[in-house]
């Protein structure tokens, strides 16, 4: 079974020849290995390269420990290229050998040999290669499965894709499990045994407790505003532990630093200025949320609105929450300033889109509930609400586009309507 991810293959493709270090990175087991050392590796078979001119070591191969040295791992690609052809190096888990960052540029220096590495988050951040490389390297960010992706590769109908996916997320290991249960262990068991031990060897952390907690309290409130005040009050009260903001700040930034979880901060759409706080966060992959609060506490409301959130990122998008302030009078004669909230305010390049997610808009009063804040944009930009429980994609007489939830998933180019 191949699983398609044309997206980072076609990345690594555009890259090729660039003078420069290409690295992979990503949490763990979402398929760095697989893209360099298969679907990467048949397209330089596939353009003519031949196979003594690419170099494939695992370091993780405890028979390929020799290669962890990094003189003897130096020495050898250099005695390795014989010719004037381009050669491809391909090294996969590269953080196991010392010093890995003067080996990588010392290859560097060979004019006809090509570097592709993948690195483990708990050494090898996107901050750690701007430093270590001094803008030699070029980092290309992969995460779990799309739902594209996932359908790829899964034999039902996109609703029972959704479920699944919903459910257990998209790392791609997942396909090798034939039960639910199987599949849960597996996430339970790595999100324990690898992420949380990177986070804490990496950042040297002795309060295990805390850092449980603080994750159980960003599980259960993915698509909720909040701080490290807030989540401080919550300790306090809930807990009864007292845990200052400026450690629960630390202890966010760690969660992002590798790659488990990312953050929106407001942006206000009218006044054009973010807003410090509160922000939200999302899980990078929705089965590893799930995981960690074991299975007990689903609301498929927050959770596509967390996959959608990974989608328009995969995307290239930034994504930013959304907030335009008005004024109502309502039955008073005193107008009161209040507070819309658009749940993704999306931008590349020139391009933006204000995005709605809804699980359904059952009714016309619903509906005028979920566009409140979109009417109130006075700019030319597309608004748009994505609803998992329509038939089909339209505008509707007030110009905002409703798109379904899986003409915007499973079509790269869905926004481009």
């Amino acid at each position: 079974m191949e699983i398609k991810r044309d997206l980072y293959l076609n990345k690594l493709i555009r890259h090729k020849h660039n003078g420069m270090i290409k690295v992979i990175t990503g949490i763990r087991r979402c398929g760095k290995s697989y893209l360099l050392f298969e679907l990467f590796y048949k397209h330089l078979l596939s353009v003519g390269v031949s196979e003594d001119h690419i170099l494939k070591i695992a370091l993780d191969d405890r028979r390929n420990k020799k290669f962890r040295n990094p003189d003897y791992l130096c020495d050898y690609v250099h005695d390795y290229i014989k010719d004037g052809d381009m050669y491809y190096i391909l090294l996969d888990e590269v953080q196991l050998v010392p010093e890995f960052e003067d080996v990588l540029n010392s290859f560097l220096h060979i004019k006809n040999a090509d570097t592709f590495v993948t690195g483990s988050n708990a050494k090898f951040l996107s901050k750690d290669i701007i430093t270590e490389f001094r803008g030699r390297g070029d980092q290309i960010h992969i995460a779990p499965l799309s739902f594209s992706e996932f359908m790829s590769a899964f034999d039902g109908t996109a609703e029972q894709g959704w479920n699944q996916y919903i459910n257990f997320g998209g790392l791609p290991k997942l396909f090798d499990f034939a039960t639910e249960e199987d599949k849960s262990n597996y996430l339970k068991d790595i999100f324990t045994e690898t992420y949380i031990k990177d986070i804490r060897e990496r950042n040297k952390i002795r309060s295990d407790a805390e850092l449980d907690e603080l994750l159980d309290i960003l599980s259960s409130a993915i698509g909720s505003l909040t701080n490290p005040k807030k989540l401080s009050d919550t300790f306090k009260s809930v807990k009864q532990v007292q845990l200052h903001p400026d450690t629960i700040k630390n202890y966010l930034d760690c969660f992002v630093d590798s790659f488990l979880i990312e953050q929106a901060k407001r942006y206000d759409i009218k006044g054009k200025r973010y807003i410090n706080t509160p922000s939200k966060y999302y899980f990078t992959d929705i089965g590893l949320r799930n995981a960690r609060l074991n299975f007990r506490q689903f609301e498929e409301t927050h959770a596509m609105e967390n996959v959608i959130y990974n989608e328009l990122r995969i995307r290239g998008f930034n994504v930013d929450v959304g907030i335009v302030e008005y004024y109502s009078s309502e039955n008073s004669r005193k107008s009161v300033l209040k507070q819309a909230e658009v749940d993704f305010v999306c931008n590349l390049s020139d391009k933006r889109y204000y995005i709605q997610s809804a699980l359904s808009v059952p009714t016309k009063e619903k509906l005028e509930q979920e566009q409140n804040s979109l009417v109130r944009i006075d700019d030319s930009f597309k608004k748009l609400i994505i609803v998992k429980d329509i038939s089909r994609s339209h505008y509707n007489e007030d110009g905002i586009y409703l798109m379904s939830l899986f003409d915007f998933l499973l079509n790269p180019d869905s926004l481009n309507f």
